[in-house]
């Protein structure tokens, strides 16, 4: 089956090589690109020299959204330190030194690449040896690639870590193998040797990162791809730490923020979800026909959901520039679900963007009803598997089985460890019934309003409209601090026209839309909701100080029948053969 490609518009603006220089230091920082020209940007800022770069796309500085690129003048100013997972990570940074000084280093960030970037001689980071190796290079600058944990790292822990506790240098933990290839390539035995010697060894570091891996899970049980909720790192076990041979003077610190605060942002943090692209595809199995979770990286992935699980369609959300960034070949993952028998269905949702996913969960929950309808066993995956994904089942258990928005988000919350946007779901769903209602709303609000008015401390200011008894009932609005002042109001769909009256006088606010009348009076006028089509379509906001927020209620039953014929009338646009809309 062929994969299906719905076209949407950039996704993301080009990505920045920012570089900074003092009389002190040098730093720059190097994020993900995806131009394929380069572009060079100079300019002054008091006494702090700026230089953007945008970097072509087949740069050799390619990395993935976790990673970044930093170029010091030494000493550097960093210890390393060295994990029994065989990573090498920021361990302290010399308090007023170089890596302090650019702040963008932080202690738990995971060394990957080294060496002079102006001479393009970075290393890959092995392990101990070719780090002190390259990290003793006689240059003037260096460049790190570092990447950032995927969670918070424990700072607070290395403040109450001795070096006693570094196991390995001590020789409590000694490690046993028989495998000479699970040793560093300078410790390995040449091919004449003969016989089945064992090694015996009390520092980790004389180890390949590989081989820690597998020491450290060989009593553990495997990970299988099904399983419902992701793993959480545990804080790495530190072997050795280790720094640069003139590594300048000062004291070594793990951070210039207050240590407390740090505390309780980890602590603030313990309930959100943070996605770990190096535990591979994850997904859960949510009905007899549907599943979701995170985007498929390998062709292995594309096995296992055909074989295992007997996917035969997979809704992506995932847009190509996301999939690029991630080192994910969809061409190749394309190509392997052809010959699998799968067919692939690309339709991009901004990641983070609400109002995207609003506008186009009509169309997604559309297009999972024509799959199911077809007998299709469907897999609906973006990057995460946390937002968009769920989303859409959670949007299609709502409007095409009449189940309550509350019952399908718990549901499907339960079933897979996941974050959707719920208000979302919910704007959507009102946009939904807006079709069938053709701008007139007989029911109960649907969103609450703030209306906003940016005065003087001690103006009486009240709020008059349409809904205010027909502008005969003025509404008291109150005195919220600074300038503003604010009445809420609960509306159904619909436009509306208001004023405000300013001690005894009739003004219209100039930080929110306006209209003239027949008569020349100008009002400000608001539009609560919008109406979903097949062919969504991402408008251009005007500004509007008021606040609109979207009501979540059980429907009744007028709602539920208009509901369910909306949703219908959305899916049964999309011709069942190219998957489209006709």
């Amino acid at each position: 089956m062929l994969p299906l490609q719905f076209g949407t518009r950039p996704l993301y603006p080009p990505s920045l090589f920012l570089s900074s220089s003092n009389a002190c230091s040098s730093s720059r920082i190097l994020y993900n690109n995806t131009n394929n020209k380069v572009y060079l940007v100079r300019s002054k800022v008091g006494t702090l020299n700026l230089r953007v770069f945008a970097v072509s796309g087949n740069s050799s500085y390619k990395m993935n959204l976790n990673e970044y690129l930093v170029t010091l003048e030494k000493p550097l100013g960093i210890r390393f330190a060295l994990t029994a997972d065989g990573k090498i990570i920021v361990h302290s940074l010399t308090k007023g030194g170089n890596a302090e000084r650019s702040r963008i280093i932080m202690v738990g960030d995971t060394l990957k690449k080294a060496g002079d970037s102006s001479q393009n001689t970075l290393v890959e980071i092995k392990d101990v040896g070719n780090t002190q190796k390259v990290l003793n290079e006689q240059t003037s600058s260096f460049s790190l690639v570092l990447e950032r944990p995927t969670s918070p790292f424990p700072i607070q822990l290395l403040h109450k870590m001795s070096d006693l506790e570094i196991v390995f240098n001590r020789g409590r933990v000694p490690i046993v193998t028989w495998n000479n290839t699970l040793l560093a390539s300078n410790l390995q035995s040449s091919s004449e040797s003969s016989g089945n010697s064992g090694f015996l060894m009390f520092n980790s570091k004389f180890l390949k990162p590989n081989a820690n891996k597998l020491l450290g899970n060989q009593n553990q049980r495997s990970i299988t791809h099904g399983e419902r909720n992701f793993f959480t790192e545990h804080t790495p076990q530190i072997a050795c730490v280790f720094t640069e041979e003139v590594c300048g003077a000062g004291d070594w610190g793990h951070g210039n923020f207050p240590l407390e605060e740090y505390i309780q942002a980890l602590d603030r943090s313990k309930d959100e979800m943070y996605y770990n692209h190096s535990l591979g595809m994850c997904y859960s199995k949510i009905t007899e026909q549907i599943y979701v979770g995170s985007c498929i990286q390998t062709e292995d992935d594309v096995e296992t959901l055909s074989k295992v699980e007997g996917i035969t369609a997979v809704l992506n959300f995932q847009s190509g520039t996301e999939a690029e960034n991630w080192g994910i070949n969809a061409k190749s993952i394309n190509e392997s679900c052809q010959r699998n028998n799968i067919l692939m269905i690309n339709y991009p949702i901004r990641e983070g963007d609400s109002y995207d996913m609003r506008k186009k969960l009509p169309f997604c929950a559309g297009l999972l009803l024509r799959l199911l309808r077809k007998n299709l066993r469907v897999f609906v995956t973006c990057t995460s598997g946390f937002d968009r994904s769920p989303a859409c089942v959670i949007a299609y258990l709502h409007w095409m089985t009449d189940v309550s928005l509350h019952a399908a988000y718990t549901w499907v919350t339960g079933m897979h460890n996941c974050r959707p946007d719920r208000p979302a779901i919910a704007w959507a769903t009102w946009d939904l019934i807006a079709m069938v209602e053709d701008g007139e709303h007989d029911g109960p609000p649907t969103h609450a309003v703030t209306f906003v008015w940016n005065g003087h401390e001690g103006e009486d200011v009240t709020l008059v409209g349409d809904f205010t008894g027909n502008w005969k009932e003025p509404l008291k609005a109150k005195f919220q601090g600074g300038s503003r002042h604010e009445a809420e109001v609960k509306l159904a769909q619909g436009k509306y026209y208001y004023k405000f009256i300013v001690n005894g006088q009739w003004k219209h606010s100039t930080a929110s839309p306006a209209e003239r009348d027949d008569r020349g009076n100008v009002n400000n006028i608001i539009v609560i909701g919008e109406t979903a089509n097949v062919r969504p379509s991402v408008q251009h906001q005007l500004k509007d100080a008021n606040v609109v927020k979207v009501i979540e209620r059980p429907l009744n039953e007028k709602e539920r029948f208009m509901l369910a014929k909306a949703a219908r009338c959305i899916a049964f646009s999309i011709c069942p053969i190219t998957l489209s809309p006709k």
